[in-house]
């Protein structure tokens, strides 16, 4: 494939990132729907591939081998597709190569969540995030603003505080059009 560089705008993937349970998922599965393109969110992919839960896959094969599959998926599907919208989990944009690949690649969109309104979700999704587990309240906040300083590498931010879905996949929609209109008008 000839380099990245020649990725018209219009065909790039848009790649969501942003703290475990921000809602990546659901923001991206409206945002594929608006845009008539293909979803894909990677730990659902990575759970397809080895039929078991992404906390099964800690439990039997540890961190690291969840790590390296998540990175070889994200890495090629940036590379190899187009026209896809792409929703990571929390850590994986942690990868120096995740990162180089989408940024190069894709449209990186970091929804972000401020901590106190992140915060009042933690209940909801503690259990299924094997990160989570065994770590106190300040641990958490510790790992929310590390990330969140590796997050802020991207192309466009969207901050989600007291926004329903609908509302943030209608911004990112309207951003990425207006990116489109500018950089690659119809001729």
């Amino acid at each position: 494939m000839g380099t990245y560089y020649n990725i018209p705008l219009r065909e790039r993937n848009i790649v969501l990132i942003g703290f475990m349970g921000v809602g990546k998922t659901t923001i991206g599965q409206l945002v594929a729907k608006k845009l008539y393109r293909d979803f894909i969110d990677v730990d659902q992919e990575i759970e397809k591939q080895h039929h078991m839960s992404i906390p099964a896959i800690f439990e039997q094969m540890g961190e690291d081998y969840f790590r390296k599959v998540e990175r070889e998926l994200i890495v090629d599907l940036c590379t190899n597709t187009r026209l896809k919208i792409i929703s990571l989990g929390g850590g994986a944009y942690l990868q120096e190569e995740v990162r180089k690949a989408c940024l190069s690649h894709c449209i990186v969109f970091f929804l972000d969540l401020s901590w106190e309104c992140w915060k009042e979700r933690l209940p909801l999704i503690v259990d299924n995030r094997p990160v989570l587990k065994n770590k106190t309240l300040e641990e958490v906040e510790q790992l929310f603003f590390q990330r969140r300083n590796v997050y802020s590498i991207h192309n466009s931010r969207v901050l989600t505080n007291n926004l329903d879905p609908e509302a943030i996949a209608n911004e990112i929609v309207e951003s990425i059009k207006w990116t489109w209109e500018v950089y690659e008008p119809n001729e």
